[in-house]
């Protein structure tokens, strides 16, 4: 390997994200011709000449002086063709003169079913945030920053950061694949304090930006035999990530969440480290598919010892849940190579290439990373989903619409106030058609009663309204909980919450309907028979008094003697109006239990109203609320789930 250091690139003026907004043009770059080199080459050689009558080289696109002395001499005299012409002569120090790309159009990789799913995922985080607390909400919403933030940089390129322990050969891994020395390596630790970049293609300072790397520390690679095939990589070279350096750790979390896909770098010694595979692997088993393991320095390994400890390895990540890409599936390419003495590098080389060349490594890490976080916010909106009574089903049955119904009317007293109105139709009916002499007699008899007998002091009906609250609330509480069963919790919570506020005022709004819809207002309806039997009462209170009339005109010599006919009329007169009130008083029965049953009606209904617009609507709009948010949910997650296809009462 040669040991020169490669070009510090400190802006990357084909970057479109550039904020000075410049436009270059592939004839900047050439607008050196042969001669000036040749003038500039001459000048150089000779100690005499003052430099500033001859500017330096400088790179046509930013106006700024390559500092790249003997490396651009190495590569020109290296790559000059036969016979001059320097017109499109690479002076950039190991690093070609790249013409600017033309932009291209967003990936389709980022089309299509990624799209539903960001789509979906940024729905639902806006349904829930009155919902959840927005801890619970934090990683869906960084995903979806990144996700907009990745897809307004470059498509062309894929960054691809070298992460692993100490000493594990990163730095050394990443001058072999750049060709030249570019991150320091030695037995000091930590070697790697910072990250640094290396682009093989232009454009790619906006990604280098997103990812805090400064100027001083982006790279080019040296461009040789092979090169064309990185075309498009960016790689970051990781410090280690067990540092006894807290900020070097922080660097690795921070790149790793935000580079499209990470090289392992492990070693024999360490490759079963516990803090790489609970810390790293295990929980990113679910971006494989964007993941190289490599297994470095085998050249240490005697014999066939690096197959047994590369099957040991692919045991531990098949442990952690990493898929592997084996036999054309999709998952992490596990490789065994020597950084040091080259082993295996061309074919890290050659996948790197192929992966780099496909453009979707960006798409399947927010793919991957939408994954993570349903499978993060999976407890909060299907786990639970198939518990309780009603298994299968979520919200309210009309078995539990009755009983809240029933329970409200019962707290109410529905059936009391039926009872009242019946009690009050036969008064009425016994009023009208009853023998007016047994009314007076139980009149008498009732006042007589009265009289002497101190009247009881009516109670405050205290306990019978604290009565009445309680079973309103028992209610709410039963139907809320059977709202609320088999949701997972934040959304069963929530369900709570709305019964309990729609519960305030529904004591007195109760209270209100038992005087306006309870009490009936103005007489009772009279049936058909009515008025016969008012007429049959009064005929036979005629009868008696004609009857009994006649028979005192007797006695005093007022009228003829004849006793038959009065005594006949009183007697028709004393049977017949018993047996007409007791006929009506059958009669009446029907009437009056129909009356009672419609106050009854009327006012189970009027409370069952009063309980469905105060609680069971606001529970129902919470439901509806959840069935959205899981209907998103099973977008974003990419399959219909049992809990999805659950119906919502």
């Amino acid at each position: 390997m040669t040991a020169v250091t490669a070009v510090t690139d400190h802006t990357d003026p084909a970057d479109p994200t550039d904020p000075a907004g410049r436009v270059h043009h592939k004839d900047r770059d050439r607008s050196r011709s042969a001669s000036d080199v040749d003038a500039s080459r001459a000048d150089a050689s000779r100690p005499d000449t003052p430099r500033a009558s001859h500017p330096e080289p400088t790179d046509g696109r930013s106006g700024r002086a390559w500092d790249d002395g003997l490396i651009a001499r190495r590569v020109e005299d290296a790559q000059r063709p036969p016979g001059g012409g320097g017109a499109d002569l690479d002076i950039s120090g190991g690093a070609r003169s790249y013409a600017p790309a033309p932009s291209t159009a967003l990936s389709p990789s980022y089309e299509g079913p990624l799209r539903t799913r960001l789509d979906a995922l940024r729905e639902l985080v806006g349904l829930s945030r009155t919902r959840l607390d927005s801890g619970t909400l934090a990683e869906a919403g960084r995903v979806l920053d990144e996700a907009a933030a990745r897809r307004r940089l470059s498509e062309r390129h894929t960054v691809v950061a070298i992460a692993g322990a100490t000493g594990s050969g990163k730095s050394t891994l990443f001058n072999a694949l750049a060709g030249v020395m570019i991150s320091e390596t030695g037995v000091r630790r930590p070697t790697t304090a910072a990250p640094i970049g290396c682009s093989w293609t232009d454009g790619a300072a906006g990604l280098l930006d997103r990812l805090g790397i400064p100027g001083r520390l982006r790279r080019r690679p040296l461009q040789g035999p092979g090169a064309d095939e990185l075309q498009g990589l960016v790689l970051i070279d990781l410090p280690d990530h067990d540092s006894a350096v807290g900020e070097h750790r922080e660097h690795v979390d921070r790149i790793l969440a935000l580079v499209d896909a990470v090289i392992w770098v492990v070693d024999p010694e360490k490759y079963a480290d516990a803090m790489l595979h609970e810390r790293y692997l295990r929980p990113m088993a679910g971006h494989a598919e964007v993941t190289f393991v490599v297994l470095n320095q085998i050249d240490r390994l005697p014999g066939d010892a690096a197959d047994q400890v590369l099957d040991d390895l692919r045991r531990l990540l098949d442990d952690d849940g990493v898929a592997l890409g084996e036999h054309g599936e999709p998952g992490a390419t596990v490789l065994a190579i020597s950084a040091l003495t080259g082993e295996g590098i061309a074919e890290l080389r050659e996948a790197l290439g192929q992966f780099t060349q496909e453009r979707g490594a960006a798409a399947r890490r927010i793919s991957a990373d939408v994954d993570a976080a349903a499978e993060r916010l999976r407890p909060v909106y299907v786990e639970g989903a198939h518990s309780g009574r009603n298994r299968g089903r979520i919200g309210l049955s009309e078995e539990a619409r009755e009983e809240f119904a029933d329970r409200l009317a019962d707290a109410v007293g529905a059936a009391a106030a039926g009872d009242a109105a019946e009690r009050a139709w036969r008064r009425h009916a016994g009023k009208a058609c009853g023998d007016p002499w047994f009314r007076l007699w139980r009149w008498y008899e009732a006042r007589r009663f009265s009289q002497g007998v101190p009247t009881p002091v009516a109670l405050a009906p205290v306990d019978e309204e604290v009565t009445a609250r309680q079973r309103v609330e028992h209610a709410v509480r039963t139907v809320a909980d059977e709202a609320a069963r088999g949701l997972p919790l934040p959304w069963g919570q929530a369900v709570r919450e709305a019964a309990v506020r729609g519960a305030e005022g529904l004591p007195e709004a109760l209270d209100e309907l038992a005087v306006t819809v309870g009490v009936p207002v103005g007489r009772p309806p009279r049936p058909g028979w009515w008025p016969v039997a008012v007429l049959a009462q009064a005929a036979m209170t005629l009868l008696q008094v004609v009857g009994g009339i006649w028979l005192v005109g007797q006695i005093i010599g007022l009228a003829t003697p004849n006793l038959g006919v009065p005594v006949l009329l009183m007697l028709a007169g004393i049977v017949g109006g018993p047996c007409v009130e007791w006929t009506s008083r059958m009669a009446a029965r029907g009437p009056a239990r129909r009356y009672g049953n419609d106050a009854e009606r009327r006012l189970r209904e009027a409370a069952a109203g009063c309980g469905r617009a105060r609680v069971l609507d606001p529970v129902a709009a919470e439901l509806l609320r959840y069935r959205e948010v899981r209907e998103q949910y099973v977008r974003v997650s990419g399959e219909l789930s049992g809990a999805a296809r659950s119906p919502i009462g």
